[in-house]
């Protein structure tokens, strides 16, 4: 395949090189980049508000109330688990096809299951078949999930000038703020407006139906970027691989320790501050619950703001040291965090969640660059999403259930603050002992 048939004009014209952009076109790709996850994070901030909230009254009603918020917790992870599924297939297509086929069909899967989450009747309905469907739902919403992270990241990265790729890379992890704040804000409006019995009825539907304006918009946001130049370049020297996974466990394995590590931490604490504050807050503490959403989409347009920033920082003084003072300021928010919200002040509980973002948005800054720099262009699209996928499962996918968990049965945030402690220190560990990547080619 030449240049000439699979370029697009306006993203490639003919004095483009690997890795170069044209600067009139960062807005387009920073929004088609973020995009994704964007969606998936507002299909998981919806989840995870309805889990903590409503589900274990629609879908597990004969238990008490946290026991039904473990259960509702537990099908929460399952979204994690399969996420290697996705790592696999999707990561394989992506090194093979290209990084927009991969892109365009994990937006639409997402999109439709999380529709599909809205219109299933609860247990009252269904019985036993309500809660599975759920799971199901939740399985095949992971798998696209597990393809889509790394698509989005290389979006912008492998577009992008070589001296700003941490800041271009950061794009993508953007998108999970915004998809809280959007997330987490429709579901604030919902609440205003409708009664608790009728949200408990049908109101908790309505953003999930939504997401599938996400899709459309991101959809016409990914139609006008083309595929990406290094993609391109291996495709024109057919240098690209038919095993791409296989290669990666065979001959990258180390790299893929490095940078599935250096994610537990950060998934942790963001499971913490965004996803059990709600239960916290509302079920331990008793406040409202207007007041942990507030905080929850406070923190979320700081982190939002901040994430590009510490991206850029990592580009000026290297990924590890931005990466690692961020984990080593985050296992301290971990007790900090609970100080400030046991308080039970409505500012206090604010500035504990945006405090927790902030020092969270100080490793998912430089962390997309860093995961994906850890693996050739051959293989950086299996590599980078068996990293995200297989570190979700440890990190992100169990902490919700792991944290309600540890609080029932110790009955204190101590051992809830040494579990994301834990976590944190394997982050830290992970960065400090990979090489710093930021300013060689990639």
């Amino acid at each position: 395949m030449s240049m000439s048939s699979t370029d697009n004009p306006k993203i490639l014209p003919p004095n483009t090189t690997d890795g170069e952009h044209i600067p009139p076109k960062t807005r387009r790709l920073a929004a088609a980049s973020s995009i994704g996850t964007a969606l998936e994070w507002y299909d998981f901030t919806v989840y995870n508000i309805m889990a903590a909230l409503i589900f274990n009254h629609v879908f597990f009603p004969s238990f008490d109330p946290l026991v039904g918020t473990i259960l509702a917790f537990s099908t929460y992870a399952v979204g994690y688990v399969s996420r290697p599924i996705g790592g696999i297939v999707f990561g394989h297509l992506g090194d093979v096809l290209g990084r927009k086929f991969v892109l365009v069909t994990t937006l639409v899967i997402m999109g439709l299951t999380t529709a599909l989450m809205g219109l299933l009747p609860g247990y009252a309905s269904w019985g036993i078949w309500s809660p599975l469907l759920l799971v199901s739902l939740r399985f095949i919403q992971g798998i696209a999930l597990g393809g889509e992270w790394a698509g989005a990241v290389l979006l912008s990265m492998e577009h992008g000038k070589p001296e700003k790729r941490g800041r271009n890379a950061s794009f993508a992890q953007v998108g999970p703020s915004c998809g809280t704040l959007i997330g987490t804000g429709l579901i604030t409006l919902v609440t205003i407006f409708l009664s608790a019995d009728d949200f408990q009825q049908w109101g908790w539907r309505i953003p999930f139906l939504l997401s599938l304006v996400l899709v459309l918009f991101g959809l016409w946001l990914r139609r006008g970027v083309g595929e990406t130049p290094a993609f391109l370049k291996l495709e024109q020297s057919k240098n690209t691989t038919h095993t791409p996974v296989k290669e990666v466990f065979s001959q990258h394995l180390r790299p893929l320790l490095i940078a599935g590590g250096a994610r537990i931490g950060s998934d942790v604490l963001y499971a913490l501050v965004v996803v059990f504050t709600l239960t916290y807050v509302t079920t331990v503490l008793h406040l409202p619950r207007p007041l942990a959403l507030t905080a929850t989409m406070l923190g979320a347009l700081g982190n939002a703001i901040t994430v590009p920033m510490f991206g850029a920082l990592s580009d000026r003084f290297g990924r590890r040291p931005v990466y690692m003072l961020g984990a080593l300021m985050a296992i301290i928010w971990s007790f900090v965090f609970f100080m400030l919200l046991d308080s039970t002040h409505p500012v206090l509980i604010c500035l504990a969640v945006i405090g927790g973002l902030q020092v969270h948005a100080a490793m998912y800054g430089p962390q997309a660059a860093f995961v994906t720099e850890q693996f050739p262009a051959r293989v950086r699209y299996a590599g980078s999403s068996l990293a995200y996928t297989l570190s979700g499962i440890v990190g992100g996918g169990f902490a919700p259930l792991i944290i309600t968990t540890l609080f029932k049965e110790y009955g204190t945030t101590l051992a809830v603050s040494a579990y994301v402690s834990v976590a944190l220190l394997i982050t830290f560990l992970a960065v400090f002992a990979a090489k710093e990547t930021a300013k060689k080619p990639l």
